[in-house]
């Protein structure tokens, strides 16, 4: 086994250690969301942390873990004989984003079920992870069928296999900690709030810091055994305070003046239920029991807060995660009970809580002003003074309020990563035909098997009630679903868009669209064109937020080169086809249709870049942004160019009086009948 780097070796991030040591306290608390760009050793630190929990006993060869106290009496490896159990370390499973649905809850020998009645049932990572820590990094990138058995799991505390009429059920109670970079795009909101604790991090700027961190990381590389060592005591230590804390946890009391302002600072946030509520209370116990208290005070509520809250108050993928902590202290005095001291006591290593991560969370420095958004945001780059030709340049403008969209999908079956837009062929969906296996078998055909069992029963000698199957009868189900597209957006920033009404609209609708994007699991891309040329505001990327970022920066003026446009966008949807050839694009130009820039002939240009798209079977739609009483409907020219469809700002909304779904199909209709 290789040699982990120390927990207590981590320089800085004390939010982050807090956290996890406050969930090794007490792991009812629910786990740990840790949200920062990538290098920050969100990782480290929490490999690190299952060196610092208590040794587990359970069952002698039990593959569940079952508790010898009380084991589990439906345990697919029981019953369970009385037996003293041993003892063994707490596991860290760790699952990647690529894993299959068998490898993570489990998976059955079908053709033993079949042939022998046999559940032989081999236990997945849920298994694994039981009363242990289950890891999963890049937590934000994991495919929706995955997400969704680890909701199931996690609210019911056990695990259920199913196949074909033979189900397995085992427990599964885990410590559910995932680390993502918000640049790569943000977590189902069903998930996010089953973490229980979420922390921010982010690469200190103090040159001194630097360095030690450095410096501690290639003495770890050079030596791991060496560099352990001399960090033992205190992990020791640290390990003998974590016991401490838990033999401690069950002597707090939580007063009726605490859950008071528990119940206060909740509302006062508009949360969404009373998962928070509950995780608040679990955490301030926790932060009682880590400081040597038997009594919760109102610092202890006040972190919590920091912890449990931020990633809950979010309404829509562009907030920015965190807290206003003046409100934050204004509802803690309102509602402290005015008869006690409730001034915390000093910890073991003084300060409110003490000890490694004793510290209140970083969200405090510019509270609920945008400043945690993600890097992509941060680094726009700002447009280059008079880039425009023609109409002078014009200041960014707001987007209007988003809306429902109507659903614009790619035509045809397609079979890239899982998601919500597209039709599909998918390992989870409705049952659509069989086919042979062409490697392991996940998804068996019940019907077409015993159809190509049937004939050769008597040839096989069978004699009893049993069907003879050979693993040639086998049959995979095929299944049709949704997947995930590429929505490349292309957006005209020219001076004819540039009334400032008219631009607050098309950025409303451009971030309805990408509000749509995020929810059916899209990756997105944002091409913008004005005065001479185009330019790639963002690369393809599953982050919305940098997207939305992009998009509110964007100023408007000069020309229109409309066809620069589309043969940037044209570039972009090249390289993204041989990064990812099995993810179907789907082309959203937001103009008005007009060309006034790029060449002698602009309008002739552009349609022949449009033809370009249309002769790759690139999908597409023209969100025709033209207003006033006297249409020249140049964006519907445009979208018959591209093969595609054409919709006003109106129509784009899910509820106008358009109706039902527009599909991208219609604009491939309507090319075939022309």
């Amino acid at each position: 086994m290789s040699t982990r780097y120390p927990f207590t070796a981590v320089v800085g991030m004390d939010d982050l250690r807090l956290a996890l040591l406050l969930n090794a306290v007490s792991p009812a608390v629910g786990g740990v969301l840790v949200r920062g760009e990538k290098g920050t050793a969100k990782s480290t630190a929490v490999r690190a942390l299952a060196d610092l929990l208590p040794p587990v006993a359970v069952v002698a060869g039990c593959r569940f873990s079952c508790d010898p106290g009380a084991p589990d009496p439906r345990c697919p490896d029981g019953p369970h004989a009385e037996t003293p159990g041993a003892a063994r370390p707490a596991r860290m499973v760790e699952l990647p984003v690529g894993a299959s649905e068998d490898r993570l809850v489990g998976a059955l020998d079908i053709e033993r079920a079949l042939a022998e009645g046999v559940k032989a049932f081999e236990p997945g990572l849920l298994a694994d992870a039981h009363r242990g820590i289950l890891y999963v990094d890049e937590v934000n990138l994991l495919h929706d069928h995955l997400i969704d058995l680890l909701l199931d799991a996690a609210a019911m505390g056990s695990s259920y296999v199913e196949r074909e009429g033979v189900s397995v059920r085992h427990a599964a109670r885990f410590l559910l900690v995932g680390t993502m970079n918000p640049e790569e795009g943000e977590l189902r909101p069903q998930l996010l709030d089953r973490f229980g604790l979420t922390v921010e991090v982010a690469a200190s700027r103090e040159p001194e810091q630097r360095v030690e961190v450095v410096r501690r990381r290639l003495a770890f590389d050079d030596d791991p055994a060496a560099f352990a060592a001399r960090w033992a005591e205190e992990e020791n230590a640290l390990r003998d305070r974590v016991v401490a804390a838990r033999d401690l946890l069950p002597s707090v009391s939580l007063g009726d003046a605490v859950l008071l302002q528990i119940a206060a600072t909740c509302a006062a946030f508009e949360v969404d239920g009373m998962r928070a509520d509950i995780v608040m209370a679990r955490t301030a116990t926790a932060l009682a029991a880590w400081a040597g208290r038997t009594e919760v005070t109102s610092e202890d509520v006040r972190q919590a807060a920091l912890l449990a809250l931020p990633h809950r108050r979010r309404r829509n993928p562009f907030d920015a995660p965190g807290l206003d902590e003046d409100k934050l202290d204004e509802t803690l005095e309102r509602f402290t009970d005015e008869d006690g001291d409730d001034d915390p006591d000093p910890g073991p290593d003084g300060g409110p809580g003490g000890g490694p991560g004793g510290g209140v969370p970083p969200q405090g420095e510019g509270p609920d002003d945008g400043t945690s958004r993600d890097a992509g945001a941060e680094e726009a780059p700002a447009p280059a003074p008079g880039a425009g030709g023609g109409a002078g340049e014009r200041a960014a403008v707001k987007a209007a309020e988003p809306f429902r969209t109507k659903v614009l999908s790619v035509p045809g079956l397609g079979e890239g990563a899982a998601g919500r837009r597209s039709r599909a062929r998918t390992e989870h969906g409705r049952t659509t035909g069989s086919v042979r296996p062409r490697s392991t078998l996940t998804k068996l055909h019940l019907t077409a098997t015993v159809h190509a069992a049937a004939p050769h029963q008597k040839a096989r000698g069978r004699t009893g009630p049993g069907l003879v199957v050979r693993r040639d009868d086998l049959r995979q189900a095929t299944r049709e679903g949704r997947e995930g597209n590429l929505v490349l957006f292309a957006v005209d920033a020219s001076g004819s868009m540039a009334a400032r009404q008219r631009m607050s609209a098309v950025k409303g609708a451009v971030l309805s669209l990408l509000l749509d994007a995020y929810q059916r699991r899209d990756k997105v891309g944002l091409v913008t064109f004005r005065g001479r040329d185009a330019e790639v505001a963002l690369p393809p990327t599953s982050s919305v937020d940098a997207a939305a970022a992009r998009l509110e920066q964007l100023p408007t003026g000069g020309r229109t080169p409309l066809s620069a446009g589309l043969l940037k966008a044209h570039d972009v949807l090249r390289v993204e086809r041989l990064r990812d050839p099995s993810r179907r694009p789907l082309l959203v130009v937001v103009t008005d249709g007009r060309a006034t820039g790029g060449g002698a002939d602009p309008v002739a240009l552009a349609a022949r870049a449009a033809r370009l798209h249309a002769s790759e079977g690139t999908a597409a739609v023209v969100v025709d942004c033209e207003t006033g009483p006297v249409r020249l409907g140049l964006a519907g020219q445009l979208a018959r160019e591209l093969g595609g469809t054409a919709v006003t700002l109106d129509e784009l909304r899910a509820d106008s009086i358009a109706g039902l779904v527009r599909d991208v199909q219609a604009g491939q209709t309507t090319r075939r009948a022309a």
